[in-house]
């Protein structure tokens, strides 16, 4: 049974700082331009349509007000997480497109509702090239909350952002992996203290994108399912500037193709959301275009005839669970700086309450299909390797390479082989390319890239 996408915009530029005195963040065209490269027929997509912003105004806030557009980002969170609960109870998958990454507080806000309704937790997978972890506790002021949206969503900040509906955290921090972020990001020690799990882009690229994603799911376990939060600038500023901070040592598109495809690839991924594309530094389209490219490629496993409908795991104490040692997480210190570039913007820059009504037991009717299957058994804890363990370090292209082991799949769904790890991690992000699409007469599947 296929998962069909459900594709909302939320163009929302409320989190950025202004690009100049006299303009507005570009990242509200993102949607638009999107869809202009035919993203919702190649994803054969129900167009769930847009849910318009308040205006950018960020009249006279000065440094230590707050959070800019607080208010209006809150009441804009509570719309978007009643869109984002609806197109769950259709049995859809969510394709959330940005807007500025404050558009998480919708999704985790969502989250948080479906989470109670269920009775389990959430967890996030975060990709993005910046922390986004600046909050009162560890930087002199705050104002834009695309460079603080993953610690609001964690319960830090101010209660009208942090706590709407009550709701404080959205996110435990242990249910938190972030991918992606520089070696040398401004609040990584932040990251560790807090004991978020973290694989920055040098880790990243060592293990591969693959193995990456499987990893990444392996951490959030004991959850009843997550959620997906990319921002493309994890991509290296090489092949994709059009973001409001680039930061160089980032990822190719390649591995975010490869990375996107393992993170869905489980009924357990509950949606995604892309977030701080800008069209203003896109006049010819070509970066709109490979990110589509990108994106289709990625979500493949998703709207692919073989892939089931969501299935939230129950809460951890109804089904017991043998865990294992898992590997230490890698977390970006400083010795673990590979290239020597700054952190990224300084803190203040935007590299960045009703109740949930009749969607929740809507939510409890979808899923009940799914929780009574691991009540009789058909999904159980003796279902899943014990040692997950990780590939031999043959040479990926070698006929001895083994894949990485993948927990065992429910009876409905087809196993799929893991991707090799790819290219080592010296090789820079120019030099990962995607396979040429098919030729005419073939089913298609991608147009060719959109840039070189």
């Amino acid at each position: 049974m296929m998962r069909r996408i459900a594709v909302l915009d939320a163009p929302t530029n409320l989190g950025l700082r202004p690009p100049t005195s006299t303009s507005v963040p570009g990242c509200a065209k993102a949607p638009g331009a999107l869809r202009d490269h035919g993203l919702l027929a190649r994803l054969r997509a129900r167009d769930a349509g847009c849910l318009t912003p308040p205006r950018y105004d960020p009249g006279d806030w000065r440094p230590g007000d707050g959070v800019c557009h607080a208010r209006e980002i809150s009441g804009y969170s509570v719309a978007l997480a009643d869109r984002i609960g609806a197109i769950i109870d259709r049995g859809e998958f969510p394709l959330v497109l940005g807007g500025d990454c404050s558009v998480l507080l919708g999704s985790a806000l969502a989250m948080h509702r479906l989470g109670e309704a269920v009775g389990g937790r959430i967890g996030l997978v975060f990709v993005d090239g910046h922390s986004d972890f600046r909050h009162p506790g560890n930087a002199s002021y705050v104002g834009a909350a695309a460079g603080e949206d993953l610690a609001l969503v964690t319960g830090r900040g101010q209660a009208d952002l942090a706590a709407i509906e009550g709701r404080r955290p959205y996110f435990r921090d242990i249910d938190v992996v972030v991918l992606g972020i520089r070696a040398q990001d401004e609040y990584r020690l932040d990251l560790q203290a807090a004991g978020i799990t973290t694989r920055p882009v040098p880790a990243l690229r060592a293990e591969g994108a693959a193995r990456s994603a499987q990893w990444a799911h392996e951490q959030l376990a004991d959850c009843a399912g997550y959620w997906v939060h990319i921002d493309v600038d994890v991509l290296d500023p090489a092949v994709m500037p059009a973001v409001d901070a680039p930061d160089p040592g980032g990822i190719a598109f390649a591995e975010l193709e490869i990375l996107l495809a393992g993170l869905v690839d489980t009924p357990h991924c509950l949606g995604v959301e892309l977030t701080v594309f800008d069209p203003d530094y896109d006049p010819d389209g070509s970066y709109a275009a490979e990110i589509v490219n990108t994106v289709v490629a990625g979500l493949a496993p998703v709207s692919a005839p073989e892939a089931v409908p969501p299935r939230l795991l129950p809460p951890p104490s109804a089904v017991p669970r043998v865990r294992t040692a898992r590997r230490p997480d890698v977390v970006a210190g400083p010795d673990s700086a590979a290239d020597g570039h700054p952190a990224g913007p300084p803190a203040g820059s935007g590299s960045r309450s009703a109740a949930p009504g009749a969607s929740l037991s809507a939510a409890r009717g979808a899923l009940s299909d799914g929780l009574g299957a691991v009540a009789d058994g058909a999904v159980r804890a003796a279902d899943v390797d014990p040692a997950p363990g990780y590939p031999v370090p043959e040479a990926a292209g070698s006929p001895d390479a083994r894949p990485v082991p993948r927990p065992a799949a429910p009876p409905e769904m087809v196993p799929v082989v893991v991707e090799p790890v790819g290219p080592p991690a010296s090789a820079g992000p120019g030099l990962l390319r995607r396979v040429p699409p098919p030729e005419a007469g073939d089913e298609p599947t991608e147009p060719p890239a959109g840039i070189a």
